[in-house]
């Protein structure tokens, strides 16, 4: 069997090659490259030009030829940076509460909100929460997504957030897509911890973190910054040793209140998730800063609170990736390019930003820097939707599907 592929002709590629990963982005800068085709060698991009002059050069390499015999416009797969499908039980009573007008302290002492989630998911084995992820990354799949980030944080003690992860990483040799796991041990504070704050989490960073790296079950460290979970005080030290031992740092920031992007500045974060609170302060720091800012609209849609204010980021320099917050609890849609579409429409993004956002952006705030552009040497991951025009798979808001699924150069839609 041959060691090349090649894939086309597609109506229309975006390679995404001559974008910026900070910044606005105008659909003007945009390459569409009409009748093309995707050369692939050992699962990687090798090359993306018109399809016709690649089938004539790549005669002697003996590709093996897909050949599509429908229009389509192809795109590299999408990453989700942002998920926490790894869980137990459902929150549709809490939904409902919440639209009736509930708050969130009242939902809570319903016996809703975060701790209902970890009840659950501590009462579920390690097998049941595998499948739940190898579902619903398939569904993800189905949909265009190719890269998936996965935290824990539904355990919220030692023995429990080592079953999550070990059911992440179970799930990630079962799935298509690639699933990359977070420990947000930090999520809230276990109302069941016989100690303070500061004593749960010295006993995550002492006794979690060294078994993370033994198994290698996750590099990246997540934390809840925000009055109902973790004040920047007193998540510095759990911050800095897990830094001081390699771990990425990512953040929940700015979700109600504006002290999170600060957090995420001063550790040097990879990113930091949500900022529906950020004000002029925090958009500026962000912007003068490595960290990427990532919104999720899912959560917004399910709250019925504002969108991470993406415009302005944009403008102020930032960069600007899109995930889908997919949980059971704020955010149970799981439909990233839906919740991506009306977030650029009601925060004025382009075209190009939106894409941006859930491809190569996506990518970098999960620090990957092997996909989300049709580069050489990238993972071959595309996606193909049955359209001549690009512009109609925003337009349509998540309801036009992929036709066609390619992960690592191997069609994955069955």
């Amino acid at each position: 069997m041959s060691d090349y592929q090649l894939i086309g002709p597609f109506a229309q590629l975006l390679p995404m090659t001559n974008l910026g990963l900070k910044g606005p982005l105008s659909d003007d800068n945009l390459v569409v490259i009409k009748q093309a085709g995707i050369l692939i060698k050992d699962n990687q991009i090798l090359q993306v030009d018109n399809f016709e002059k690649l089938y004539k050069t790549s005669q002697p390499l003996h590709p093996a030829l897909t050949k599509l015999n429908r229009p389509m416009v192809g795109l590299p797969g999408f990453v989700d940076a942002h998920t926490h499908i790894c869980f137990g039980g459902s929150r549709a009573k809490d939904y409902a509460m919440r639209n009736a007008g509930k708050t969130y302290l009242e939902i809570a002492k319903a016996g809703g909100g975060i701790w209902d989630t970890v009840t659950h998911t501590r009462n579920e084995t390690q097998d049941f929460l595998t499948k739940g992820i190898i579902k619903r990354a398939t569904r993800h799949l189905a949909n265009g997504i190719t890269t998936i980030e996965v935290k824990s944080g539904y355990g919220l003690s030692v023995k429990a957030e080592l079953k999550m992860l070990r059911a992440i990483q179970m799930a990630s040799t079962k799935c298509t897509a690639d699933l990359i796991p977070t420990c947000l041990a930090a999520h809230i504070f276990p109302k069941d911890f016989e100690g303070d704050i500061p004593a749960y989490l010295q006993e995550i960073s002492e006794k979690l973190f060294p078994i993370l790296q033994k198994e290698k079950l996750t590099n990246r460290i997540d934390a809840f910054i925000e009055e109902e979970a973790f004040s920047p005080d007193l998540i510095h030290p759990y911050l800095a040793k897990a830094k001081k031992m390699g771990f990425d740092i990512t953040i929940h920031a700015d979700q109600f209140h504006p002290s999170g992007s600060k957090v995420a500045v001063k550790h040097q974060a990879i990113s930091a998730d949500h900022l529906e609170a950020s004000t002029s302060k925090e958009i500026d720091l962000l912007a003068n800063s490595e960290v990427i800012p990532v919104a999720l609209p899912g959560a917004s849609i399910g709250l019925g609170c504002a969108f991470t204010p993406a415009r302005r980021l944009l403008d102020a320099g930032t960069s600007l990736a899109i995930a889908s917050d997919w949980n059971p609890g704020s955010a149970p849609m799981g439909d990233l390019l839906t919740q991506a579409a009306i977030l650029g429409t009601f925060e004025k993004l382009s075209n190009t930003e939106v894409l941006a956002g859930i491809t190569f952006r996506a990518a970098a705030a999960l620090n990957l820097k092997d996909r989300g552009k049709f580069s050489k040497g990238n993972v071959a991951d595309i996606v193909a939707f049955p359209v001549e025009d690009y512009r109609e798979i925003l337009y349509q808001q998540g309801q036009l599907k992929p036709i066609k699924v390619w992960k690592n150069g191997k069609d994955s839609l069955f």
